[in-house]
Formats: C-alpha cells, sequence, structure tokens
C-alpha cells in the first residue's frame, strides 16, 4: 500500500470514526433520558398496585420452591378502556390539542407570512416580539390570564366599563378559557417552522406564476401554500404533541368535571398512589401520540421526495 493510499484510509476511518461520535451523543442522550424511563414506566404499569414502598409489585418474584418467576398483569390497561373516565379524558385531550391546533395554525400562518415577507430590520423586530414571552415563566403567563378572564378580571371590567355589558360574563372555568390560554402558549411553536420556511421561498417563482396569469389568491394556493406544507407539519406537530398532556393550563383556568389525561396522570400519581395504572396511562398516552409522529415522517417524506 502506498503512502498515499494509506494517508487517504486513515483520513476515511478518522472521519468515519468522527461520524460516529457525533451520533453516538444524541443517541445516549435519548437512551438514558427517553428509552430508560420508558422501560422503568413500563414495568411499573405491567406490575399489581400494593400498599407498600415502592407501591407496587415486584416484576420478578422468588416463589417458594425456590425460581425465579416473572409476575406481569394486564389488569391495569383493562381498566383504561373499561372506565369512561379514562376514555372520556383521552377523547378531550384529543379534542382539545387538535382544536388548539387547528387555531394555531390559523393564527401563526397569517403571522409568519408576515415576518417572512417583511424587510430584514421590522423581521427581526417581529421575530423577538415572537420570542419575548419565552423570557417569562410559563406560570406567570397563564396566571396573568387568570387575572384577565375572571369575572372581576380586566376584561369584565373594561366591557361593563364602556357599557357593552351588565354583568360579568363567565370566561373563566370554560373551554373557551383553554383555548385562549393553550393557543397564546403554543403559537410561537407554529410560527417559528413556519417562518423558517417561508423565509427560504424562491419569490421568483410567484412572478412566474403572475406573468402566466395567475391572480395573487391563486398563486398562494398553488405555489405558496404547498411548498409551505413541511412547515405546516412541522408546526402542527409541535402544538399537538406537548397539548395532549396539557396539565396546568387546564387546571387553572378549565372546568373542575372535564379532566385532561394530564390531570389524570398526576391524580392517579400523587392522590391515589395507583403508579401502575398512572403507568398505564402514560404508556398508552405514548402510544396515542406515535401515531401522528409517524404520519408526519411519512407526509414530511412525501414532500421533499424528488416525483418519479
Amino acid at each position: 500500500m502506498s503512502v498515499s493510499a494509506a494517508s487517504a484510509f486513515r483520513a476515511l476511518r478518522t472521519r468515519g470514526a468522527g461520524r460516529w461520535l457525533v451520533i453516538a451523543v444524541p443517541f445516549a442522550w435519548l437512551l438514558l433520558f427517553f428509552f430508560a424511563p420508558f422501560v422503568i414506566d413500563l414495568k411499573i404499569s405491567l406490575a399489581d398496585v400494593r400498599l407498600a414502598i415502592p407501591p407496587y409489585s415486584p416484576l420478578l418474584e422468588w416463589t417458594e420452591n425456590g425460581m425465579l418467576a416473572i409476575r406481569v398483569h394486564f389488569n391495569n390497561y383493562a381498566f383504561l378502556f373499561t372506565d369512561s373516565l379514562y376514555i372520556s379524558s383521552y377523547a378531550y385531550s384529543l379534542q382539545v390539542a387538535a382544536v388548539s391546533t387547528v387555531l394555531c395554525l390559523l393564527l401563526g400562518y397569517p403571522m409568519a407570512y408576515g415576518i417572512a415577507r417583511a424587510t430584514p430590520t421590522t423581521r427581526h423586530l417581529l421575530l423577538m416580539l415572537i420570542i419575548l414571552p419565552f423570557w417569562t415563566s410559563f406560570l406567570l403567563r397563564v396566571y396573568a390570564w387568570m387575572g384577565l378572564l375572571r369575572n372581576n378580571g380586566l376584561i369584565n371590567n373594561a366591557l361593563m366599563a364602556l357599557g357593552l355589558i351588565d354583568e360579568p360574563i363567565q370566561m373563566m372555568q370554560t373551554d373557551f378559557a383553554v383555548y385562549i390560554g393553550i393557543v397564546y402558549s403554543y403559537l410561537p411553536f407554529m410560527i417559528l417552522p413556519l417562518y423558517t420556511n417561508l423565509e427560504k421561498h424562491d419569490l421568483t417563482l410567484l412572478e412566474a406564476a403572475a406573468d402566466l396569469g395567475a391572480r395573487p389568491a391563486k398563486a398562494f394556493f398553488r405555489v405558496t401554500l404547498p411548498l409551505s406544507l413541511p412547515g405546516i407539519l412541522a408546526g402542527s406537530l409541535l402544538v399537538f404533541i406537548p397539548v395532549v398532556g396539557e396539565y396546568v393550563i387546564p387546571s387553572l383556568l378549565g372546568r373542575p368535571d372535564q379532566l385532561m389525561i394530564g390531570r389524570v396522570l398526576s391524580d392517579e400519581f400523587f392522590a391515589n398512589r395507583d403508579w401502575p395504572v398512572a403507568s398505564a396511562v402514560a404508556i398508552l398516552m405514548l402510544l396515542l401520540l406515535v401515531v401522528p409522529i409517524l404520519l408526519f415522517q411519512r407526509m414530511q417524506r412525501a414532500t421533499t421526495e424528488p416525483g418519479p
């Protein structure tokens, strides 16, 4: 082997080792902080509740004959499908997440489009205004909405002072308050992926569409909207997934008789101390979220891969 060939081989080997090292870091992170907690949660969900510390039965037990036995209980998952509380909580969580995602898209798309088409100076200012709420505590922002929406809050007082209403409007502890809080909190997660996509569009395509006789509205629906589909999918996923398990906003702004699955999960862990059922709730919620993730990946591949 010549000197140049040996040097090239060593360079390729070093490059390959560096590539594997870079890939190993996120894999190790996912293994430690996602896969390991998932396995622990799955193990607890297959146990039986006990009045002990920890409050669940072990997965492996020694029998009287000295044999190692595996004690697996699937009754926790069967209980979730027979109790109407969990079914309604899952359904309500999916409903809130879907409606909130649509509302964020309807509000976020025009905002992202306006930011992407603004001048560079104005664009930076608008982006700063979008990111600015993240500098304040999430909990404080939700409490601020409580002060705005309550019966003696700022909105009702202003409407009564203007003579538009005679008595306060009930806005707190309603679905309306939940949607307001969620849309306000998660709107930046829709705007930023959309802006990232829209900012990269080639504006000469719109000029070509205009030269071919397309009006602005038709050019938008035939050119801009299809090209922005990856941004729409990414933003929708970033909003839908965390909203399904949202706990703080429904607890503070929503109705006490309508529970989302995050509240049910918390009550099972801390109030009822039924860790196996709570773990089964978490595992089933994760499986429900895997479906939109897989659909997103499939649609993203369909939009990025070139056609035949």
